[in-house]
């Protein structure tokens, strides 16, 4: 193991900012005991992206059978961002969130390093595991059997298109030809993706960026970043490197919008049409119609993706340091239960943790409109059926985020080689193993 000057710098920069961000956290939290001038008890939820628990209304709905509680959702757009803050608060033990999301690829992390700081929701007044799929429940539990998280939603995955943007480049627009066209293959929608660009609208592309085909390849693979005995094998893992071809070939070609997901301009690009698919695990159902706005309704449609996969989900925890751990731990429990998490996916389609409700899944009206009808529930349930089984290591999201937010973005916007972005994304990679 080697530690560049960089890295030091690096580390001596994040202890002083976590200790400047404790000592903030720190007063902040003395200043609110989470109580109200009329006796209602304030419980914060942290969440990234768009978890869909205040979409769906939960909130409300909790608050009115427990007129004591008022809930408030503080949420950041990037789990990158969320992740950092979250891990700075258990540490400090300031500043927590009553309930705490945890994405899937940084639960690992959590139940190996952090179990100790989270109440054990498997042992909570009414949670019955038999309702979690096992393997979902299996990520957030430790060794020794506390269980950190109730899963909220997985990420079966499928492929979003905007249909009068094919329509005008003289492409299928029916869903079930598009996916027998692209049928167990990435390279048959690269081909697409060439088609599309000879008679592209003005001022669009084929797809938002490479680094969303790179996660959606990567959704299936059964060779990640880890072995089962948590080693790194990201440098041989077969998995990654379909995943960094394909995005490769996407990087180089000229068919990307070339943005980075989950930034503001990638937003934009939502809003103002300039890509005509995206890689759509079942929870960016809702972020589209957020960020896509009213005017998307009815030209997004929504196909089977070349290979099955499982794109990201969440799980909710509550932090031990928590003022409010009773009522948190039961508030916790309700909006995981399956006929609460079933109401997400009626709003935004984002897929339930809880198998037993799947075949009672009708998304909304709206939702069924807003993706021209698509056949959702029959889409995400076939996908979720063969999701594979898959290993995820403590720094699954650091390693993943290395590759595509540097790797393939050195490739898609500065244009350098794919080999030099795989260089760039190594050396990233070790500094956040400290290797």
């Amino acid at each position: 193991m080697h530690t560049s000057s960089g890295r030091s710098r690096r580390l001596v920069t994040y202890a002083a900012v976590t200790a400047l961000a404790a000592s903030l956290l720190a007063a902040c939290s003395s200043d609110d005991d989470g109580s109200s001038d009329d006796g209602r008890i304030t419980l914060n939820v942290g969440t990234f992206g768009v978890l869909g628990l205040k979409q769906a209304g939960l909130y409300e709905e909790y608050e009115k059978v427990h007129p004591d509680i008022r809930i408030k959702e503080n949420v950041i757009e990037r789990n990158d961002a969320y992740y950092p803050k979250l891990l700075t608060q258990l540490q400090s033990g300031a500043g927590v969130n009553d309930v705490a999301a945890i994405e899937v690829s940084n639960i690992t992390e959590i139940v190996r390093t952090q179990g100790a700081k989270f109440e054990d929701l498997g042992k909570a007044e009414g949670v019955e595991k038999s309702a979690y799929l096992d393997w979902k429940w299996k990520q957030a539990t430790t060794e020794d059997g506390k269980t950190v998280g109730l899963g909220v939603d997985i990420g079966p995955t499928a492929l979003c298109y905007r249909k009068d943007l094919f329509e005008k480049a003289g492409l299928p627009t029916d869903r079930e030809q598009l996916a027998k066209e692209w049928a167990g293959d990435w390279d048959k929608y690269v081909a697409m993706g060439e088609k599309y660009m000879k008679k592209a609208p003005k001022g669009t592309k084929f797809v938002d960026s490479a680094s969303s085909v790179y996660n959606a390849v990567f959704a299936g693979a059964t060779e990640r970043y880890y072995d089962e005995e948590g080693e790194e094998i990201y440098e041989e893992s077969q998995g990654r490197k379909d995943a960094w071809d394909a995005a490769m070939k996407v990087a180089r070609g000229d068919m990307s919008a070339k943005l980075k997901q989950f930034d503001p301009t990638w937003d934009q690009g939502f809003a103002n049409g300039r890509f005509a698919t995206v890689a759509c695990p079942a929870w960016m159902a809702g972020y589209i119609q957020e960020k896509t706005g009213p005017g998307g309704k009815g030209k997004w449609d929504m196909a089977k993706a070349p290979t099955d996969g499982n794109w990201g989900g969440a799980f909710l925890g509550v932090p031990s340091a928590g003022k409010h751990k009773k009522e948190a731990t039961e508030l916790a429990v309700w909006l995981t239960r399956p006929e609460q998490l079933a109401k997400i996916f009626a709003k935004q389609a984002s897929f339930p943790s809880t198998p037993s409700v799947y075949d009672e899944l009708k998304p909304s009206p709206a939702t069924r409109a807003y993706f021209s009808d698509a056949p959702i529930t029959r889409i995400y349930a076939g996908v979720a059926k063969n999701i594979p089984s898959a290993v995820y290591g403590v720094k699954d999201a650091q390693i993943g985020q290395s590759i595509t937010d540097i790797g393939v973005l050195q490739v898609e916007q500065q244009g350098k080689s794919p080999e030099e972005g795989w260089e760039a994304a190594q050396k990233e990679i070790k500094d956040v193993l400290g290797q």
